[in-house]
């Protein structure tokens, strides 16, 4: 009898920190998942802004504006290329 109470007294315990163990893995995990909320929309907010800046530069660029062969012109080959560097990390 007195074994019986022992290993239940045992069994009890291991429950009582097996939940306390499982309750913290469980708070833990929903922190991550803010977390990865969290990134998830500020990679999409850049990739809108990315998106955007593509329509501006290519709307600037068709008006056919800038030359290559001034500084400016440097300048804006640059930023062209920045923008399609930019554009493989757009999100579909």
């Amino acid at each position: 009898m007195i074994v019986a109470a022992v290993i239940i007294s045992i069994l009890v315990m291991l429950l009582i920190a097996m939940s306390f163990a499982l309750l913290n893995l469980l708070r833990k995990n929903e922190k991550c998942e803010d977390i990865i909320k969290s990134y998830e929309n500020h990679i999409t907010n850049l990739s809108n802004t990315i998106k955007f800046s593509d329509q501006k530069l290519k709307e600037v660029d068709s008006r056919g504006l800038f030359t290559s062969d001034d500084e400016v012109g440097f300048f804006f080959q640059q930023l062209k290329y920045l923008q399609e560097q930019l554009n493989n990390f757009k999100v579909n």
